[in-house]
This record gives C-alpha cells, sequence and structure tokens, in this order.
C-alpha cells in the first residue's frame, strides 16, 4: 500500500543531512512518525507534527565546533579526534594535537563522505563528523 507523505517528509532530508533525527508523518489514519536512530514510533495528534530526538552524542569533549587545521589545539581537535575516530575507525590519540595523522585522517573521511576534500574541519566536516561518528552503523569506511 503507497502512502502520501507530508511536508514532514519532504523536510526529513535536509535534517538528516543537517546532522539531527529525521522524522517523517503519513496521513494515514494511526499516523505514526519513525524516529531515525532511536528506531522509536510515536503516535501523533496530528500527521505534520515533528518529533525530534536524538542520541547523546558519542563524544563529550566540547560543544564548541571551531575551523581547525595543521597545528591547531585543544578540546575541539579531541572532539574531531573522537569522531574521526568513531566514524571511520581512524585509529587516532585523542590528545588534542591536529598534527599529520589527523590531517589524514581527515582527508581520508572527506573522500569517504564525498566532501570537499581540504584536510581541514570547517562547518561541513564538522556536520558530517557529527553525525556520521553518532550512527549506530559506524565506522563507515
Amino acid at each position: 500500500m503507497r502512502r502520501a507523505f507530508t511536508a514532514a517528509a519532504a523536510l526529513a532530508l535536509p535534517i538528516a543531512l543537517a546532522g539531527a533525527p529525521a522524522v517523517a508523518a503519513s496521513h494515514s489514519t494511526s499516523a505514526t512518525a519513525v524516529v531515525a536512530g532511536a528506531q522509536t514510533a510515536h503516535k501523533l495528534k496530528h500527521p505534520t507534527t515533528l518529533v525530534a530526538q536524538g542520541p547523546d552524542d558519542i563524544c563529550n569533549y566540547t560543544k564548541s565546533r571551531p575551523s581547525l587545521h595543521q597545528g591547531s589545539s585543544g578540546r575541539a581537535v579531541q572532539q574531531a579526534q573522537c569522531y574521526l575516530n568513531e566514524a571511520i575507525g581512524a585509529g587516532l590519540d585523542e590528545d588534542g594535537d591536529f598534527g599529520r595523522l589527523t590531517k589524514s585522517a581527515t582527508v581520508d573521511f572527506q573522500q569517504c563522505a564525498g566532501i570537499v576534500v581540504d584536510g581541514l574541519i570547517g562547518a561541513q566536516t564538522w556536520s558530517f563528523l557529527s553525525f556520521w561518528a553518532n550512527s549506530p552503523d559506524a565506522p563507515f569506511c
């Protein structure tokens, strides 16, 4: 049986790509939304209601997402190293030093993810790293 989807389904892809859980709601009589990642069904009162839930972040060094490059250091680098370990099994020491190994792992991740390959961790790379690292099927490459 084919179901028609509401505007919530149209929002699911951009939300999922931004690193947040996606929700799709149907027009069936018992409207159900499946929250990606949580694999939990929630009954909805209105088919256009969005339910946002997500897992806790797997890496907890910082919430800060500054632009990082070789030579950067600190908790944000530890966060990125943790994400790289979770997302692609990089095997990095989470020491907070963005050296040649972290740059190499960043390039490997960017190639695998199909995003701009520059060895820098900016907004796009942070978004993909966060999403991939917190996905239940990681590592992907």
